[in-house]
Formats: C-alpha cells, structure tokens, sequence
C-alpha cells in the first residue's frame, strides 16, 4: 500500500512539472511597454507598475555660423550695370591734339549719354574686418568694358606691322555714308581696393559707403563702325591709349541697393587728347 501511495506522489510531480511547461509555451513572457512623448521615452517595467522616464540627450555640431564670425568675407561674382564719360580738357589749338587728330575740334568726341556704357564683371570681392566691423578693408579682382559712342564719325586708324605708324584720329566725310554705329571700346583688368564703413555691421543688406582707388590694365581696345555702305568693321589696336588707368572709386549701399562710381586721375590717352574717364550705375552683390 505505502508503495502505491508513493508512485501515486511521484506521477503526481511529473504531471505537474509538464504542465508548467505547456503554460510556459502557450503564454509567452510578458515584454515591456515603451511610450514617447516629445524627448522623453516611458518605460513600464513588464509585470510591474513601476515607470521608468528617460530623456534624450541632444548633441550640437557648432558651425561657424553658431560660432564667432570669420574676419574675412568673400563675395563671388559681381556684376556692375552704368554709364560711361568723360571730361574732355584738351586744348585742341595745341600741336599735340592737331598731331593726333588732324582738325579737330571740341565737339568731335562729344559721346551719345544713353548709349556710352559700361559693365563690370568682377571675380570676388573680399572683406576684410579692421574695427568691429564697421570699417573694413575691401578688395577684388575683376574687368571693366567701356563703350564711347560717338554722336559724329570719328574713326581710329590702326597702326600697321612691321614699322607701327603713329595713330591718327579722323572724321568720315564720305558722301553719302550713313554711321548706324561708331563706338570706341576700352577694356581693363582691374583692381580696386577701397576703405569700407559698414553703419548697420548686424544687418545683412545694411547702411554704408566705401571709397578708395584702383589700378586697371588695358588689355583690350577697338574702334566699331556699322556703316550704310561698308556694313560692320572692327578696328583693333591700342589707339595709343593708356596701358595703366588709376582712378578714384566709391560706392554707397543702401539696404539692397548699391551704387557705384569711379574717375580716373589722369587722361585715357598717351598724347594729344586730355580726356578723363569716369563711370556710375548699379552694383549687383551681396554686400
């Protein structure tokens, strides 16, 4: 009898152990619950009340921008829209403009306003900071085009290779041809480098002026006719013009619109002719 109670016992414990084991298969264990709200994370522990909260940590990059702003600025491709003239001195009774242009007169050189133009292209443009931003060193690089048109026909006569003639200057009197076109084109390399007070150094597009001089290379000339009877002609030569042009410079910015201006310091022209060119319109940058 003791022997079928204690296989009663044992039976008993088996079947007990195989069905913690089916429980265990059919009811898998309980998994933790996890909410987020905005930059925090819930946590409720499985089996519990208990809530464990855990907030993001965020990691900021500082950019320049974020940090203190870098002494030197560069402004990339510019462009100048304007006018070109100039101020014509020249005491044309003098041996000197008769050589160069025989039988001129004050009025020979007299230039269409609205037509005479000029438009830069500079390369970059850079500032430098001097005094807490509001005075600045500012430089670049760039090409200044002119175009003078005549109101009369003047024509620029080529030197000729091998033996360069000196230029003379003359005015067109054939009969019966009409000019649609006459300009003469003066194109430099240029380097301007100016003093700059910024009175708005927080705003982007601010108050302020700059003033200072450039140097500019002539590196490319040509008189252009279009006439009735010979269509378009192009005279390239240097016309005995100045190689080295320096002249004053300045521009005003007001908020997004900035205005430009030069005049340079001594005549265009190598002998005869006392003209000094000078140039104002609209600059298209940043700053």
């Amino acid at each position: 009898m003791k022997r079928i109670f204690t296989l009663c016992v044992a039976l008993c414990a088996v079947a007990t152990s195989f069905a913690q084991v089916d429980s265990t298969k059919t009811n898998p264990a309980p998994k933790d619950d996890t909410i987020r709200i905005g930059g925090m994370i819930i946590i409720r522990k499985a089996g519990t009340n208990n809530r464990e909260v855990v907030k993001d940590k965020e990691y900021k990059i500082k950019t320049r921008r974020d940090g203190k702003p870098s002494n030197l600025t560069t402004n990339w491709i510019i462009f100048d829209f304007g006018f070109s003239n100039y101020s014509d001195n020249t005491n044309y009774s003098s041996a000197s403009a008769q050589a160069y242009a025989p039988g001129s007169n004050a009025t020979w050189f007299d230039l269409k306003d609205g037509k005479s133009r000029n438009v830069n292209f500079w390369f970059f443009m850079q500032k430098f900071n001097v005094i807490k931003r509001v005075v600045n060193l500012k430089y670049g690089l760039g090409l200044e085009l002119n175009n003078y048109r005549f109101k009369h026909p003047v024509r620029y006569q080529e030197t000729t290779a091998p033996i360069p003639n000196p230029t003379r200057v003359i005015l067109d009197g054939t009969v019966g041809r009409t000019y649609e076109k006459d300009k003469l084109a003066a194109d430099y390399l240029t380097v301007p480098m100016m003093v700059n007070f910024n009175l708005t150094p927080k705003r982007k597009k601010g108050f302020g002026f700059s003033a200072g001089i450039s140097v500019g290379y002539l590196y490319s000339a040509r008189n252009k006719t279009i006439t009735s009877d010979e269509g378009k002609e192009k005279a390239k030569d240097d016309f005995e013009l100045e190689r080295w042009k320096l002249s004053y410079v300045g521009e005003i910015s007001l908020g997004p619109v900035r205005f430009y201006g030069t005049y340079a310091l001594k005549s265009m022209y190598e002998r005869g002719l006392d003209v000094k060119p000078y140039t104002f319109g609209f600059r298209f940058s940043n700053w």
